[in-house]
């Protein structure tokens, strides 16, 4: 192996280069193989989910999701270890990525309280339609005894984040609106069974195309507890 000389410069995520007196950053170089590494992982990933959501966890081994990507058992195995470790960077993604949407739709200071709750609404709508073998996957481990325990450590957490978040909203509209009848805890667990039981519902009854229906449920009950703030879907 060639000795580094030694007036190299000290590795560093971007390097100055001097050029005709201009300075200017220059990009550190692509490191390939952890691109690849990850890459792999993601694919391992996706191929998981795509078998969670189609024959559920019992049917999963390494060896299948490895069949599944076109690649080794001693690859799978290289990666995560054990199935545990592979299923709980499943549930762990999946966590990441609704959390990734409900921040862009929910988390943003420059909304009302009543855009944000909107945007929960949007959120709960939105990942159903455009990712349902996700949900499912968050359905099968939720439901599932011998997961339970995975989803409790990972999932659960973001979901009891939420459900605070959805009820500090209702206490603002609350307060603002002077409704003096309305119960934001009662509120805020009735929409979250609201999404939670139609995830579980369309996993079991996939839907033929997009439907408002969780949509329309959500905002029916939110009219009728804020009728200033929130119209009906025609």
């Amino acid at each position: 192996m060639a000795q580094r000389k030694a007036t190299a410069a000290p590795e560093t995520p971007r390097a100055m280069v001097a050029q005709g007196g201009d300075k200017r950053l220059e990009p550190a170089p692509r490191d390939r193989r952890r691109e690849r590494g990850e890459a792999s992982i993601q694919r391992i990933i996706d191929a998981t989910i795509d078998l969670i959501a189609d024959e559920g966890l019992a049917s999963v081994t390494m060896q299948r999701i490895a069949e599944h990507v076109g690649s080794s058992n001693a690859l799978v195995v290289f990666h995560f270890r054990s199935k545990e470790n592979l299923f709980r960077a499943v549930l762990q993604y999946l966590s990441d990525q609704y959390d990734e949407l409900w921040a862009t739709l929910v988390r943003v200071p420059a909304l009302s309280p009543v855009e944000r709750l909107m945007g929960a609404v949007e959120c709960a709508q939105r990942f159903a339609r455009q990712h349902p073998k996700w949900v499912s996957v968050f359905v099968v481990f939720s439901s599932d005894r011998k997961s339970m325990q995975i989803y409790n450590e990972i999932g659960l957490p973001s979901d009891l984040s939420y459900n605070a978040e959805a009820r500090d909203l209702l206490i603002e509209i609350k307060r603002s609106g002077g409704y003096t009848d309305v119960d934001p805890d009662t509120l805020a667990e009735s929409l979250n069974y609201l999404v939670h039981g139609a995830w579980i519902w369309d996993h079991l009854n996939p839907p033929a195309g997009n439907s408002d229906v969780l949509r329309k449920t959500m905002l029916m009950l939110l009219h009728q507890s804020f009728p200033r703030h929130f119209e009906l879907m025609r």
